[in-house]
């Protein structure tokens, strides 16, 4: 090595070295631009993310609204009996909210991937762009819409029934059929969020190294094997990342979309937790259990993160964060 190149190094290193060594103060001070420009986000993240969590205090409290947080009674854990004794509503509430994710997770979270996929594989841009515009425009579109345009749609009066009856075939009626309700809300999901969420995954597939597919192809890999082998390792860390944060919120499923459609189906079929804490929290005025709902709904959230994050390590993938 050189004297010029062992003095070049020497000299980085010790410009490394006093930047470290530079109090939290000093390097504020050099930054404060960039603070100032972060500062209206850090202030609303405060805000509306981290001071609303003191709330969570109403949970082990009789809460009285005319009484305030701070001179309502303390009452323990007893809003928390509807999921220690096994309310029945409560449980019924569970049972959908469990079974409505396991749905939308199986069919409505690959949907992406396979519309990014198949959009990837066409070689006219127009065309591509074309189809991306149409599949994006539903995600624009409020839930009373995309609600009203499925009533329109597949409701007993609907299009598709009015075509079969005067086709002399029965009609259809899956607006308010208890048996394929969570079907269609997945479907619903599916229509509105699957052209958005191949955004994410297009982007992930540009970065894919066109060399890999070459060399492949010089190989003699098959689109399929190329798929398997280059495609989808390439977009794997994308899949784990979003499927991390899925599980996180595997118990909200949906408020609005589901209260709209509640009174045609019943409660027993609709009620989810989400509406659970509305209809016999809020509207009830049990303050507290509807506290009580959302802090263990929030844990358990939180639990499923931390745990698949640790599965995604345990397989050597990033996840969320590196622990």
């Amino acid at each position: 090595m050189s004297r010029a190149e062992t003095g070049l190094r020497a000299g980085t290193a010790g410009r490394a070295k006093a930047a470290g060594s530079q109090s939290w103060r000093t390097r504020l001070r050099n930054e404060r631009m960039l603070v100032l420009l972060a500062l209206p986000g850090i202030l609303f993240v405060l805000a509306f993310n981290y001071v609303p969590l003191l709330g969570n205090l109403i949970a082990f409290k009789d809460y009285q609204p005319f009484l305030g947080i701070s001179a309502s009674d303390w009452v323990g854990f007893s809003n928390f009996s509807v999921l220690f004794n096994g309310d029945p509503a409560f449980l019924q509430a569970l049972w959908n909210t469990i079974t409505i994710s396991a749905l939308q997770v199986f069919f409505a979270f690959p949907a992406p991937i396979c519309i990014a996929l198949i959009l990837n594989s066409l070689l006219s841009d127009r065309f591509k762009n074309l189809v991306q515009s149409i599949l994006y425009l539903p995600h624009f579109l409020s839930w009373v819409i995309v609600v009203a345009v499925f009533q329109q749609m597949l409701g007993n009066a609907g299009l598709v029934s009015t075509f079969l009856q005067n086709h002399g075939h029965a009609g259809l009626h899956l607006i308010g059929n208890v048996g394929v309700f969570k079907e269609l809300l997945t479907a619903q999901v599916m229509w509105k969020e699957t052209g958005w969420g191949t955004i994410l995954f297009l982007a992930a597939l540009s970065r894919i190294d066109a060399h890999l597919y070459e060399a492949s192809a010089v190989d003699g890999a098959s689109r399929m094997r190329q798929l398997w082998h280059v495609t989808l390792p390439g977009i794997r860390p994308v899949i784990v990342l979003l499927l991390i944060l899925r599980l996180g919120d595997v118990l909200s499923v949906g408020f609005e979309q589901i209260v709209l459609q509640q009174p045609s189906v019943g409660a027993r079929a609709s009620e989810v937790l989400d509406t659970y804490v509305y209809n016999h929290g809020i509207l009830a005025g049990n303050w507290g259990v509807a506290a009580a709902v959302g802090l263990v709904k929030g844990l358990l959230g939180l639990v499923l993160v931390l745990a698949a994050n640790r599965v995604a390590h345990l397989f050597g993938e990033r996840g969320v964060y590196q622990s």
